[in-house]
């Protein structure tokens, strides 16, 4: 006969045989019950004889079901070395993927992106190159040493951009010190010396003057630090009042009081690539796994 048979009904077979009741075979496979009950009812239908044994326990698979569960896990284990075959020809089970970033999104952002992509491709070798500031890691990409970058949005128009966060400027106060009620105001950050990072020529530093100096205040600058972690701690010990990225001031020190600037500052985080590059499918892969689309997508079944 003319089999009509679909690989999301013997997913749904399989998923119940595993889980015994449909309510867990629907989880399992991010369904709802009734669709699962529709694709088992559709396969026993098209095939013209029962598989399971419906109770108020649960599920068990009917004498030929449990042959027809056999044939089915044995198609959908060839479904998958087909995928892996596929998988493999796409270069994504070896080789090897450079990454950089600069140093607050190295240290916040990247551990979880690449947890689940060692998850899914374990054999491919990673290099992380760490810069200071932006510049560094676009310039890396110029050159070729990395494949991908970790950068501030906007950039040079010779790449591809993805948007993956917006990190919003905050002022750090030391312990103990008491500010009136209501939001912060810049009479009130003029009052307090500020520990400014040395590295003022990077973008941050940059767009952080140029947003001082619109607030029309005269600041006491009382000290310039190279890491953003000694701005931390020197806030935490009461040397005076800093302002960072949320990203940069992580992890804050308790006792350090967080708030937001009278006039909101933020840096917009992205990931580029040289927009003409011949780019390998790692590096495709990582974008998936950055953005949770294709391969990362949450999965599933039609």
């Amino acid at each position: 006969m003319s089999s009509n048979i679909k690989l999301a009904q013997l997913r749904a077979l399989v998923a119940v045989a595993n889980h015994g009741n449909f309510s867990e075979a629907a989880l399992h496979l991010n369904l709802s019950q009734s669709a699962i009950s529709h694709s088992i009812a559709s396969l026993e239908e098209e095939l013209g004889i029962p598989l399971l044994i419906r109770g108020r326990n649960g599920a068990l698979p009917t004498p030929t079901g449990e042959r027809v569960l056999d044939h089915a896990r044995q198609i959908l284990k060839l479904l998958e070395a087909i995928e892996q075959e596929a998988l493999r020809e796409r270069g994504l089970q070896g080789g090897k993927l450079r990454i950089g970033s600069f140093r607050s999104a190295a240290t916040h952002l990247l551990p979880p992106i690449l947890s689940r992509f060692r998850n899914r491709f374990p054999n491919i070798e990673i290099t992380i190159l760490e810069h200071d500031e932006y510049a560094g890691v676009e310039e890396d990409l110029r050159e070729g040493r990395v494949d991908l970058g970790f950068t501030h949005l906007p950039c040079g128009t010779e790449f591809e951009t993805f948007e993956i966060l917006r990190d919003e400027y905050v002022a750090l106060l030391p312990p103990h010190h008491t500010l009136a009620d209501g939001p912060l105001t810049w009479d009130q950050l003029a009052q307090l010396p500020l520990i400014l990072s040395a590295d003022n020529s990077g973008c941050c530093g940059l767009a952080l003057e140029n947003h001082l100096r619109r607030a029309g205040q005269s600041f006491r600058y009382a000290y310039e630090v190279r890491e953003d972690s000694t701005v931390v701690s020197m806030v935490a010990q009461g040397l005076g009042a800093a302002i960072l990225p949320r990203l940069a001031a992580e992890p804050v020190p308790v006792g350090v009081q967080i708030r937001s600037l009278p006039d909101p500052l933020e840096r917009v985080i992205g990931v580029a690539l040289r927009a003409n590059g011949l780019h390998t499918p790692a590096v495709y892969a990582f974008l998936d796994a950055i953005r949770g689309t294709g391969l990362f997508a949450t999965a599933s079944v039609a």
